[in-house]
């Protein structure tokens, strides 16, 4: 029983498992803001524009409840017992929906060009060119390996150094 606890603490503490649980509270908390931009803002504004149409009370009645209607509101409606089409929490729910997806993609896209730009930095180089006959050579070589010339070490690169000859070897050309 103490190793099937150990493995569960094991599991809950690693970095995916506590990212996700931060990911799930900071999306709940988005949730509610889209909620109220859609209710609050949104759909005042798109009832103006199509004739004052209040989307949160838009609603069908299928069958009339205790108390006959017509109904002012959703609430009346539902108050009475009536059995009601929500045309207007629906589209509030497509709103809010467009929006959420809206957001995410922006932050996949964002997330996506980060990762493009990480892939493309460029690496340290592997090779340079023998400052004496132009060849190129792994950049940790101390020697040329087409003209024996001694190389500098990279970050002395800039000073030349006479090229020395080993015996039995033909001078460099320069």
């Amino acid at each position: 029983m103490a190793k099937f606890f150990q493995e569960f603490r094991e599991f809950a503490v690693k970095g995916n498992v506590v990212d996700m649980a931060v990911g799930i509270i900071i999306g709940g908390a988005f949730t509610l803001i889209v909620q109220s931009l859609v209710a609050d803002v949104m759909n005042p504004l798109i009832g103006l524009l199509v004739g004052g149409v209040d989307f949160s009370n838009l609603f069908v009645v299928l069958r009339e409840g205790g108390v006959a209607g017509p109904y002012a509101t959703l609430a009346d409606a539902q108050a009475a017992g009536a059995v009601t089409l929500n045309l207007g929490l629906f589209i509030n729910a497509v709103v809010s929906f467009t929006i959420v997806a809206f957001v995410v993609f922006l932050l996949v896209r964002t997330i996506n060009r980060l990762k493009r730009e990480e892939a493309v930095a460029p690496a340290s180089p592997t090779e340079q060119p023998c400052p004496y006959c132009l060849m190129v050579v792994p950049i940790k070589a101390t020697r040329c390996g087409h003209c024996t010339a001694t190389l500098s070490q990279p970050e002395v690169a800039e000073t030349l150094v006479e090229p020395t000859v080993s015996p039995g070897m033909p001078p460099a050309k320069r």
